[in-house]
């Protein structure tokens, strides 16, 4: 069994997406390093099998899993219901999961990639936000992407339709772009609370969130990739680096802190995306 170092022994983190790829990487570190963690996974089935992956590699015994959709309001407070539950803090929160090259519309009427990339981990963090905020000092990484330097805007009206692109990439693109944008507002609003929030690129990595791009395209895709040990490094820097305590709102790419695209710094367009995202998770909600 893995011999275990325990810098984050009496802390909770929880990764979005951990049982393939970076997020499962993310996770195995963190848990060998001591953390009581939890993973979030689609179904049972797979999130039984992370967690087994997870305590095998890592030599630690506290790892759970809990199912969440990101696609499905539903299942994202049903998942944050059950974390609520057991009256633990919460002290890294790593919005990890996300997906690529696809088409179509979520259950709560997205634009796929809108929907689960950004949509779903916007709704997650504000229901366990205020957890969270009591367990600080506390960190929430956004696992963001190069990718929004390409986005051409928020589109309000195609933001609630099926993709228009024929590959899906554009959208991933501007969903990414949500995700900077996401994080240097929440890095904002907790200003002086003792949370710190960080968007990254973790590189162009190898990973199952190209799991959509048909074949031949998708192995293609990946010749130059990093690894998702590489592609790891940059939110496990942000989610634990003692250095990056008192940083916030930043964007990180191989473990630095870069300027992000000019549409990332446009803090009316934060605010906007904020404001409209609050308002539709407000009216599902009321709607329920």
């Amino acid at each position: 069994m893995p011999t275990l170092n325990l810098p984050l022994r009496g802390r909770v983190a929880l990764v979005t997406g951990a049982n393939t790829g970076i997020g499962l990487v993310t996770a195995r570190v963190l848990a060998q390093r001591g953390a009581h963690l939890f993973v979030t996974c689609r179904n049972a089935a797979t999130g039984a099998a992370a967690v087994e992956q997870i305590r095998s590699g890592s030599g630690n015994l506290q790892v759970e899993a809990l199912s969440m959709d990101l696609a499905d309001f539903a299942s994202v407070r049903a998942c944050a219901q059950a974390f609520l539950a057991r009256e633990l803090p919460l002290h890294i929160l790593i919005n990890n999961a996300g997906l690529g090259g696809t088409s179509g519309l979520t259950a709560s009427g997205f634009e796929l990639a809108f929907g689960v990339n950004h949509m779903g981990h916007f709704l997650f963090t504000q229901l366990l936000l205020e957890r969270i905020q009591r367990s600080a000092p506390a960190r929430i990484v956004t696992v963001a992407s190069r990718a929004h330097f390409r986005a051409t805007g928020l589109d309000w009206e195609a933001l609630r339709q099926g993709t228009r692109s024929r590959t899906g990439i554009d959208e991933y693109c501007n969903s990414k772009l949500a995700n900077v944008l996401f994080s240097a507002e929440l890095g904002r609003r907790l200003q002086g609370s003792g949370v710190s929030t960080y968007a990254v690129h973790p590189g162009v990595v190898a990973s199952d969130v190209w799991r959509a791009v048909p074949w031949p395209i998708r192995p293609l895709m990946k010749l130059g990739m990093i690894s998702t040990e590489e592609g790891a490094a940059t939110s496990l820097h942000c989610a634990t680096a003692p250095e990056l305590a008192t940083a916030s709102g930043l964007y990180y790419d191989k473990c630095r802190p870069r300027p992000p695209g000019a549409l990332a710094l446009d803090v009316a367009l934060a605010a906007q995306l904020w404001q409209r995202c609050e308002a539709w998770t407000e009216r599902e909600a009321s709607a329920r």
